[in-house]
C-alpha cells in the first residue's frame, strides 16, 4: 500500500471514530433489539421446561402486551415504573461514561427519597410552587452528597468504587430503618417505621386523575424527559462531558491533556448521585406519599441494567427505562390473566442483560442483522 493509501485509511478510521454513524447505531439499537427477542424466546423455553403448555405461553405474552400498552392504565402504569428507573439510570449512564462502575443508586435513591419526604412534612406551610422544587431539590442534594463519598474516596485514596457503593448501600438500609424510628420522623401513633406522610403541596401532581382517579401517572414524566435532554446535552456538548468521556475512555491520556482526574471522579459522582436521589424523591413524591423501609424496591439495581441496556446514551436508557417499565407493568397482568409466576419477568429482564454484556454472541446468532465491517474498512 503507497503513503497516500495509507493515510487515506488512517482518515477513513478517524472520521468512522468522529462520526460512527452505522456501527453506533448497531450498538445503541440493533443489539438491544435483538438481545430482547432472544430473551423472550428462552423465557418461552424456561416456562416450556416448568410445564407450562403453549397457550398459556402465548397468554402470557399477551397479557404482557397488554398489561403494558393495551389500555390507558397500562399505559399509565408503564410510564409511572419507568420514571425512577430512567432517572437513576441516567446517573448510572454518566457515570459509565466517566469510567465509574457506580453500582449504589439504591443507597444514593433511598437518601435523596427520605431527604424529600422530611423536607416535605417539614414545611408544610409552604406553597406548592415552593415545596415541591424543594423536596426534588433536597433529594437531588442529599443523593449527590451520598454519592460524593464514594467519589471522594477513589479520588483521595483509590478506594475502588464497586467496593465503596456497596458498602454505602448497605449503610443506607440502616440509616434509613434508625431515621424512620425518629420522633421527629415516624408517624404518630405507629409502632412500625414509617415516615410522616408527604404534604399534598408537596407532592408530584397525577396528571390523569381527572380521567380516573386510579391513574398515577405524575409530573414526574416530564423530569425524566428534562434529565435525559440535560444529560444527553452534558455529555455531547459541554466540555465538562467531553472530560467525562475522555476519562472514561482513557483516563492517562486524559490526565496527560491536563484533565484534573481526582475533579472528574468526585463531579461524576455527584451528578449521577443526584440524579438517583431525584429519582428517590419522585417516587415518594409522586407514588408513595411517605418513606418505608427498603421504599426503593430494588430500582437502584434495577437501574444498572438499564443503563447497560441503553448502553450509556441518555436516550437509549430512555427506551431501555420504558422497556423495564414495561415487563414490570405487563408482568402483574401476565400473573392475573396467565397464572404465570412474575419471577418470569426477572428472568427475562437478566437474560437480556446477558446478551447486552456478549454483543458478539448478539452477533453470531444474528450475523444478517449487521453490516460487517471489516470488509467496508479495507474497501479502497
Amino acid at each position: 500500500m503507497t503513503t497516500q493509501g495509507t493515510l487515506d485509511a488512517a482518515s477513513r478510521a478517524l472520521l468512522k471514530r468522529a462520526a460512527p454513524g452505522r456501527a453506533a447505531f448497531e450498538d445503541l439499537v440493533v443489539v438491544p433489539v435483538f438481545a430482547v427477542i432472544v430473551a423472550l424466546v428462552l423465557g418461552a423455553l424456561t416456562m416450556l421446561a416448568t410445564d407450562v403448555d403453549l397457550p398459556t405461553i402465548g397468554r402470557s405474552y399477551v397479557a404482557l402486551l397488554v398489561g403494558a400498552v393495551g389500555s390507558l392504565n397500562a399505559i399509565s402504569e408503564t410510564l409511572t415504573a419507568a420514571i425512577p428507573l430512567v432517572l437513576a439510570g441516567l446517573g448510572l449512564a454518566l457515570g459509565f461514561r466517566a469510567g465509574l462502575f457506580n453500582i449504589g443508586a439504591e443507597g444514593q435513591l433511598l437518601m435523596g427519597g427520605i431527604a424529600a419526604v422530611i423536607v416535605g412534612f417539614s414545611l408544610p406551610g409552604l406553597p406548592f410552587a415552593l415545596l415541591m422544587p424543594l423536596c426534588l431539590l433536597a433529594g437531588a442534594l442529599v443523593g449527590a452528597l451520598y454519592a460524593s463519598i464514594a467519589g471522594w474516596l477513589r479520588a483521595a485514596t483509590g478506594a475502588h468504587e464497586v467496593i465503596s457503593t456497596i458498602m454505602l448501600n448497605l449503610i443506607s438500609y440502616r440509616l434509613l430503618d434508625y431515621i424512620l424510628r425518629l420522633p421527629t420522623v415516624q408517624l404518630s401513633g405507629r409502632a412500625d417505621p414509617i415516615s410522616k406522610p408527604v404534604p399534598l403541596n408537596a407532592a408530584l401532581p397525577r396528571l390523569l386523575d381527572w380521567i380516573d382517579p386510579n391513574l398515577r401517572l405524575h409530573a414526574g414524566v416530564f423530569l425524566m424527559l428534562a434529565a435525559v435532554a440535560v444529560v444527553y446535552w452534558l455529555l455531547f456538548r459541554t466540555k465538562l462531558g467531553f472530560e467525562f468521556r475522555a476519562s472514561g475512555e482513557n483516563p492517562d491520556a486524559a490526565r496527560y491533556a491536563g484533565i484534573r482526574a481526582g475533579w472528574v471522579i468526585v463531579l461524576a459522582m455527584a451528578i449521577a448521585g443526584a440524579l438517583a436521589g431525584l429519582a428517590g424523591a419522585s417516587q415518594v413524591l409522586g407514588v408513595l406519599g411517605r418513606a418505608t423501609p427498603g421504599f426503593s424496591a430494588g430500582i437502584g439495581f434495577d437501574a444498572i441494567a438499564v443503563a447497560l441496556l441503553g448502553r450509556s446514551h441518555p436516550v437509549g436508557v430512555l427506551l431501555a427505562g420504558l422497556l423495564f417499565g414495561a415487563l414490570e407493568a405487563g408482568g402483574r397482568q401476565m400473573q392475573v390473566d396467565a397464572g404465570v409466576s412474575i419471577d418470569l419477568i426477572g428472568i427475562i429482564q437478566a437474560l437480556i442483560i446477558v446478551f447486552i454484556a456478549a454483543p458478539l454472541l448478539v452477533r453470531a446468532i444474528f450475523p444478517w442483522g449487521f453490516r460487517r465491517h471489516g470488509s467496508e474498512e479495507n474497501r479502497p
